[in-house]
């Protein structure tokens, strides 16, 4: 058996999705995104989600994964690909490495882009995190060096219990958006704790 019989024998997990095709950009944006902001991870393309092949036009695929990776995705990323044959049908392995640039966002629509990442074989978007990672073991975290906005948020929750979107923008007197963002970093890289049960999202230290 080789090793991409080996992945499909195996199933979708935590670092490897099904695709029978991709045909929409915004969708394959949020599995990109996801991949880039966990361990990193391969899409094989002209796969069914039980493992049956079913084989693509590899260039009418690339296209759409371009465009998804280059517009619907926010920093841009850098996908590999490679052509397989398998069974007398064409595969298009992508690989998506762990990104240095966390974290990534996917557009959902005109104005609106969002965070997910990657548990188990979903794509799930941060706000759904911690319900998901309670359902699996704890993800592994990679601690990073912080800068001044970031180190902001710890040093206001080291003497209070919790803090919101909108009180972080006034602590570090920065946009809706950016705080969203940095927010989020701390999430994926386990200096924060996302609370999203009540109607107004909280932090936590984690």
């Amino acid at each position: 058996m080789d090793d991409l019989q080996r992945l499909i024998w195996q199933g979708e997990n935590d670092q490897v999705d099904f695709k029978q095709r991709v045909t929409q950009p915004d969708k394959i944006a949020r599995t990109l995104v996801s991949f880039a902001n966990t361990r990193g991870g391969t899409i094989l393309i002209g796969v069914k989600d039980n493992g049956y092949i079913v084989g693509i036009d590899p260039d009418e695929e690339k296209h759409t994964l371009e465009l998804a990776a280059a517009f619907y995705c926010d920093p841009p990323l850098q996908l590999a690909y490679e052509e397989v044959e398998l069974e007398g049908q064409t595969i298009l392995k992508v690989t998506v490495p762990e990104s240095d640039q966390k974290p990534h966002f996917a557009k959902v629509k005109e104005d609106d882009w969002r965070g997910y990442v990657r548990v188990n074989d979903t794509s799930v978007q941060t706000s759904k995190m911690v319900e998901k990672s309670m359902q699996t073991e704890e993800p592994a975290f990679e601690r990073i060096p912080l800068d001044r906005h970031e180190r902001a948020v710890l040093d206001y929750l080291a003497l209070n219990r919790r803090v919101t979107l909108r009180q972080y923008m006034k602590i570090a007197n920065l946009s809706e958006r950016r705080a969203y963002r940095m927010l989020v970093k701390l999430v994926i890289h386990g200096y924060l704790r996302l609370h999203d049960k009540e109607k107004e999202e909280y932090y936590t230290l984690s």
